[in-house]
């Protein structure tokens, strides 16, 4: 995530409707910046906005992008993942849109409260977070794909989000159209599928997706996700716990990507009996509808193709104790998806050790996914991976939220202290993993009984 560090550093009156920030200025469309990369105009803003490394790259990419010819018979679509989309509020022209995702701005006076459901105010879709997802698209252009981005409203459940996708699908004029998801992304076009138009996917590659859950939203549900605290930390108004409880609760998205049950082993997370009864808790008609949510996803086909990140640390595993959730953490995932969730049963998937954030902005990545769209397979990434690591960490609900605590005065940040920040929301926490003694003891044993 980047957001442009230009404007004045002072902090303005209390924000009505009509308040315009520099991030609603901002909105440019995908095309429109690429055509600025490519051209060198508006370095300077640019630069600004992504980073003098960033640019650069971009830039050059862009470039390239620019002279290649599009080879490819058929698009291919880019869905991000969940918070990868900015929303906001139509305004009259001539008007900017007011975007309240991600504007540090109107976060910082509580705005984000708009964005509960359901909501009085009519929220839309406004283009993609361009540093989470904009170097992946010019990857695919500069091979000659016509790469297209999705943006949708990532708050809503994956069953409408799926049935919307297959809209845009059936009214692409080509015949076939491939599909490469992000996180949720890939969630939202498994849902496509069973829709009139999801016969038109040729290909669907996934990066990261937590195709059986991810504990991410357990964590965000609770108001202990790095994400909503450092969120918080921005808003002058509202604690983690508040905006949980009042904001993220309020998302279907987030219980439709809770563990199913395979994944979460003894917890039947869509249960309200099994949440402490601390607050925040989650809204008990929203897990209900989840679990039928979840059964309805159409199987994974010979279409679909994983990318896997491993070795991060990742919330792996959750138990109850007494009053509050407690978390294990291991390197079996991409610091947000556990492997076990993110791999495909009997299908085609491909490991590389890169972050869950990164996956769809790492060079090596973007390399195999023009390689699974055009061949179905790639020899850049492990087809195989397997760890006989036990490290692990535990850590609970009450310590996750001595975590991002103060307060965070935006107005006064740097340009590049206010990018880091928000270029590091989906940071997870630093752990010291270790091995459990009775994992340690069973090695020696299994050492001694082989004669090493």
């Amino acid at each position: 995530m980047s957001t442009p560090a230009t404007g004045d550093h002072q902090s303005p009156a209390h924000p009505g409707a009509d308040h315009i920030t520099p991030y609603d200025r901002f909105v440019w469309e995908d095309e429109e910046i690429e055509g600025l990369l490519a051209s060198g105009e508006q370095r300077e803003e640019l630069e600004a906005f992504f980073g003098r490394k960033e640019y650069r790259e971009l830039a050059r990419l862009a470039g390239v992008a620019r002279r290649a010819p599009i080879a490819d018979a058929y698009p291919t679509l880019i869905v991000p993942g969940i918070m990868g989309s900015q929303l906001g509020i139509p305004r009259p022209a001539p008007q900017p849109r007011d975007i309240l995702w991600l504007d540090p701005v109107d976060i910082g006076f509580g705005r984000l409260s708009e964005l509960a459901l359901p909501g009085a105010v009519r929220v839309r879709p406004y283009g993609i977070v361009l540093y989470s997802y904009l170097r992946l698209k010019l990857h695919l252009r500069a091979v000659g794909m016509r790469a297209l981005f999705h943006a949708y409203d990532w708050r809503l459940g994956v069953d409408m989000l799926g049935h919307e996708l297959a809209q845009r699908l059936r009214a692409e004029p080509s015949a076939k159209v491939a599909l490469v998801a992000h996180s949720m992304g890939g969630i939202v076009s498994r849902a496509a599928l069973a829709h009139p138009g999801g016969e038109k996917v040729a290909r669907l590659v996934l990066l990261g997706s937590p195709n059986f859950g991810s504990y991410a939203p357990v964590l965000a549900l609770r108001g202990c996700y790095s994400v909503v605290r450092k969120i918080a930390q921005l808003d002058l108004q509202h604690t983690p716990e508040a905006l949980s409880s009042a904001v993220f609760n309020t998302f279907p998205s987030l219980y439709h990507m809770l563990p199913h049950a395979g994944l979460s082993g003894t917890l039947d997370l869509l249960d309200p009996k099994v949440w402490p009864r601390a607050r925040p808790q989650p809204v008990p008609a929203l897990l209900e509808s989840a679990r039928s949510v979840q059964r309805a996803l159409p199987p994974l086909d010979a279409r679909c193709l994983a990318v896997v990140g491993v070795g991060a640390e990742t919330v792996t595993a959750v138990q109850r104790r007494g009053d509050e959730f407690v978390y294990t953490v291991t390197r079996h995932g991409d610091g947000t998806v556990p492997v076990a969730s993110a791999r495909l049963p009997g299908g085609r998937n491909f490991h590389a050790a890169v972050s869950h954030s990164e996956l769809s902005r790492d060079r090596t990545i973007a390399a195999a996914v023009v390689d699974l769209l055009r061949t179905g397979s790639t020899r850049r990434l492990r087809p195989q991976w397997c760890t006989t690591s036990a490290a692990q960490a535990r850590i609970s609900d009450r310590e996750l939220n001595r975590r991002h605590i103060d307060k965070v005065d935006w107005a006064h940040l740097t340009s590049e202290q206010r990018r880091v920040f928000l270029e590091n929301l989906n940071e997870p926490p630093k752990l010291r993993l270790r091995i459990p003694a009775r994992a340690r003891r069973h090695a020696g044993l299994r050492a001694r009984s082989s004669g090493l």
